[in-house]
């Protein structure tokens, strides 16, 4: 693999920049609650030497009835300097599933104008795995400001994913499982419809990994959004359940140089909410 400090490094890559002065570390861990695990617990257990904890569910929108939503520009900076994170510094990202969460928050520090930050390939499983140091101690942060500029063309709204699908001006990008897409299986949340956005091609997440949960090479990447129908020349939507694996698809058309890609925040947890928006199903 070709470590890209703006996208997907290796735990080689990390193991051997950890000591850097300019290095943050960042752990995303986030699971459904159905995963029975508690991300927090866990990185008070064990995690990368250095490592803060980005409280996916914290650091956001709490005004908004959807999950974990986009933080507004303050509480995204403010948090960031209370852990010690800002301008000037490399952020990698990883989380305890391999590489799930993470990628939400690479795109979240896009979103932000912060290009400086990857993902770590594999994650804290396959660190750990390889026997690299993990410790048990909160980190030492000093307060470091940071700047930011939002890139308000990373995300979209449901208003413009709904004028996207009827122009099928974009190519709308679904990272769930293919039994939640085709309406065929219950959706984790209560309440929502099953089905997906109408024309929106199926690339479950999970098809972007190989089998020890790295990201598979750029050319089988490529195959794999070819395979479900992308039209790669046309701007990319991607979406999910609540917008957190929709960043897995995000950050794998970022490694195959697809730079015309933005996040449905709302996801399907806004979209299969309103019985007012249209919804395929099969």
């Amino acid at each position: 693999m070709s470590d890209d400090p703006k996208t997907l490094v290796s735990t080689e890559w990390l193991a051997a920049h950890l000591k850097d002065p300019d290095l943050r570390v960042l752990d995303a861990s986030w699971y459904l609650p159905d995963a029975g695990r508690n991300a927090k617990a866990e990185y008070a257990a064990a995690h990368i030497p250095g490592a803060r904890f980005f409280d996916i569910d914290e650091i956001s929108d709490q005004r908004s009835s959807l999950p974990h939503t986009v933080p507004p520009v303050e509480k995204f900076m403010s948090r960031m300097r209370a852990m010690g994170v800002g301008d000037g510094h490399q952020v990698v990202v990883y989380d305890g599933a391999g590489l799930f969460s993470a990628a939400r928050v690479w795109w979240t520090f896009r979103l932000m104008g912060k290009m400086d930050v990857a993902v770590l390939d594999g994650g804290f499983p396959k660190w750990r795995a390889e026997g690299r140091e993990i410790e048990d101690m909160p980190p030492v942060v000093r307060d470091r400001h940071m700047t930011v500029s939002r890139q308000n063309q990373l995300v979209k709204d449901v208003t413009q994913v709904a004028h996207a699908s009827k122009l099928r001006e974009a190519e709308i990008i679904d990272a769930r499982s293919a039994a939640r897409f085709k309406g065929e299986a219950p959706e984790p949340r209560a309440g929502l419809r099953g089905g997906h956005i109408p024309g929106s091609k199926n690339v479950p997440f999970g098809t972007l990994l190989q089998a020890n949960g790295t990201m598979k090479p750029v050319a089988e990447l490529r195959a794999v959004f070819e395979a479900a129908g992308v039209d790669l020349t046309k701007p990319a939507i991607t979406t999910c359940g609540s917008g957190v694996t929709a960043a897995v698809l995000s950050l794998a058309l970022e490694r195959i140089g697809h730079r015309n890609h933005a996040l449905y925040d709302g996801s399907w947890s806004e979209w299969g909410m309103y019985d007012d928006l249209p919804v395929e199903k099969g």
